[in-house]
């Protein structure tokens, strides 16, 4: 399927959100039995999970980060199953979705992907906190776009999520998306610092407004990461904007994905809310570093008839 155009954003338009409520308890009942909705067995098992490596982005954001450690990461980027399960599953060419790291680690990884097709994506703009100054956290961004990043993981300002300052949070994200120029922008929301569930799709809303291609839940550093209530509300904001403006925003949940169901569940409840075009690469990325360990070990299982030890897959 093609990528679709990039969301080019709009004016800022609190009419489709400001008083947009969202019932906690219907979408904490809700999204697990819509993401546990699907029977998943055998060969249709392996299918969701090669799909899961596809859709990741594997990620390495460690404060003793090397370029040695990336360049393992990105080894594995290109290469996610063993040999002898690729071959027994009879899967041609297979690669994550792209690689995640800091901006100074962005010329190793580029090196390391060179003729892989492989995109190398940065955090930036003061990750994962973001209180910098609004200058620095765009020289950031044209930083990792110089040095090679196709892709700019960006962090909000919680600030003007909490206080309902929409304007000064579609002006800041808006900025960040210029300074981007051609790479894409997702946006991370740290949902887990935001309060509830309504401020969620008001932040989701207001970030594709400013031009998000992507629309992430958190920065895996938070207390509370991704979860499915907090997807379900970030995927149907996603359907509301498509419903008003012809523009689609792709989803990344990051932190807290750690096992092969979590990889289904996820898959599934994209699919359910926004159909099997949102489970490609340009609309869908699973923010990883653990998740691929859980993957492998269960194609290997089915593979084998017998599990196998967490150290067998290790990356980095």
């Amino acid at each position: 399927m093609p990528a679709p155009p990039r969301n080019p954003g709009t004016p800022l338009t609190p009419e489709l959100f400001d008083e947009r409520t969202v019932d906690t308890a219907a979408a904490e009942r809700d999204a697990p039995r819509i993401a546990r909705s699907r029977a998943v067995s055998g060969r249709n098992r392996v299918a969701w999970l090669l799909n899961a490596i596809r859709c990741m982005d594997l990620t390495t954001l460690a404060g003793d980060d090397t370029a040695e450690r990336v360049a393992r990461l990105c080894d594995k980027a290109r290469r996610p199953l063993a040999p002898a399960i690729r071959d027994a599953l009879e899967v041609g060419t297979l690669t994550t979705g792209a690689v995640c790291v800091y901006p100074t680690m962005v010329p190793h990884a580029v090196r390391a992907l060179h003729g892989s097709g492989i995109p190398v994506a940065s955090v930036a703009t003061g990750f994962p906190a973001g209180l910098m100054p609004l200058r620095l956290r765009l020289e950031e961004i044209r930083y990792a776009v110089a040095e090679g990043a196709a892709e700019i993981d960006i962090v909000i300002t919680r600030e003007w999520a909490l206080k309902g300052a929409w304007d000064a949070l579609h002006d800041e994200i808006a900025a960040m998306r210029e300074a981007c120029g051609a790479a894409h922008l997702k946006a991370i929301l740290a949902t887990g610092e935001l309060g509830d569930l309504s401020r969620v799709y008001q932040a989701s809303m207001v970030a594709m407004q400013a031009g998000a291609d992507f629309i992430k839940t958190s920065t895996g550093k938070e207390a509370v990461n991704a979860t499915l209530p907090v997807s379900l509300v970030m995927m149907r904001a996603i359907r509301d904007y498509r419903d008003a403006t012809g523009h689609a925003v792709g989803f990344k949940p990051a932190g807290g994905l750690r096992s092969a169901e979590d990889a289904i569940d996820w898959q599934i409840l994209m699919r359910e809310e926004l159909g099997r075009g949102w489970l490609e690469p340009h609309l869908f990325r699973i923010g990883a570093s653990s998740l691929l360990s859980g993957v492998e070990r269960q194609l290997e299982q089915y593979v084998t008839g017998r599990g196998t030890a967490d150290w067998r897959q290790g990356i980095a």
